[in-house]
């Protein structure tokens, strides 16, 4: 029962993913964090398939890194998250990739920018996504609270409120959430919500 959403504010963009590797009928670990950082200034929060997630997010996540590094300057978050697109409409008809990305980024000359990007090469430009069962709950709960000019606290404590509904709702909720926030400062774990230990 995996979920990740995010969220734009001013200055920043947040994701949130739940930490359960599950299998099943079995949860293999709770602790797994699904959100990746690109680079410096980039978030990449993936549902799916646990192997299609592990391997395409570190594709891109290296292929990101190679670009940096042939051309000497990083790929925008638009360009990043085109270039997840085509890597996934490629894909889609070889061997699909059974994965869905939320990407978040800050670039110095737009800002920061969310990016919804399912398994099968669809990408927009959103202010607030998310993916998994969760997301009927997170979204329910954004199209209510949220608004463009949030503070940090306040995308905190509507991402707690998704979170809590998400617990509340879910027959088999996930029990751990991570929240990672990317702004002018760079990209960085925030903070986790945890009902389980490791």
């Amino acid at each position: 029962m995996e979920c990740v959403f995010g969220m734009v504010g001013k200055g920043f963009a947040l994701v949130v993913a739940d930490s359960s590797a599950v299998n099943s009928i079995l949860v293999h670990k709770s602790n797994e964090d699904k959100i990746m950082v690109l680079d410096s200034h980039k978030l990449m929060g993936a549902s799916g398939e646990a192997g299609d997630r592990a391997q395409f997010t570190e594709y891109v996540q290296k292929n990101v890194a190679l670009y940096q590094y042939r051309n000497g300057i990083p790929l925008t978050t638009k360009a990043a998250a085109n270039f997840m697109r085509g890597e996934l409409a490629t894909a889609l008809r070889k061997n699909p990739y059974m994965v869905n990305i939320v990407l978040a980024g800050y670039d110095k000359e737009t800002g920061p920018s969310l990016y919804f990007i399912d398994y099968i090469a669809t990408l927009h430009k959103v202010d607030k996504a998310a993916f998994g069962y969760g997301s009927y709950f997170a979204l329910s709960m954004m199209d209510r609270h949220y608004h463009p000019n949030m503070t940090v606290d306040e995308a905190v404590k509507l991402a707690d409120q998704c979170i809590e509904e998400i617990r509340s709702r879910l027959v088999v909720a996930p029990q751990n959430f991570v929240i990672k926030i990317v702004d002018e400062d760079g990209a960085r774990e925030h903070l986790w919500r945890r009902t389980t230990k490791d």
